[in-house]
């Protein structure tokens, strides 16, 4: 079954230049592994397509139930130089929140 991210974490996005930084924040502790395992560079890149032309990197941060990641040559330049409003960083976060992810039934049931 799939479940939105949305049902496991919050995110917070912004940009800096061409550089998008997505902050994933798993919602509780047990949900963290599920993150780790589900929200890997490939999968953000995969899902952007074409508004991420660089490589997508991710940091863990177990400590904080959190994932980061960063989405080089996005978007279109950054907020100051892109003149559609969807390439700003702070777009991507909620966007993200819409992947599917794979989970037990019973165990995303809440």
């Amino acid at each position: 079954m799939k479940v939105p991210l949305s049902q496991l974490a919050h995110t917070r996005s912004g940009d800096k230049g061409d550089t998008a930084n997505i902050g994933v924040i798993a919602w509780s502790e047990s949900d963290y592994p599920v993150l780790v395992r589900e929200v890997t560079a490939e999968r953000v890149k995969d899902f952007f397509g074409a508004t991420v032309r660089g490589e997508v990197e991710r940091f863990e941060l177990p400590n904080l139930g959190a994932l980061n990641c960063l989405l080089h040559e996005a978007p279109g330049g950054g907020g100051p130089v892109s003149l559609p409003t969807e390439a700003q960083g702070k777009t991507l976060g909620p966007a993200l929140r819409r992947v599917g992810i794979d989970g037990d039934p019973p165990r995303w049931a809440r």
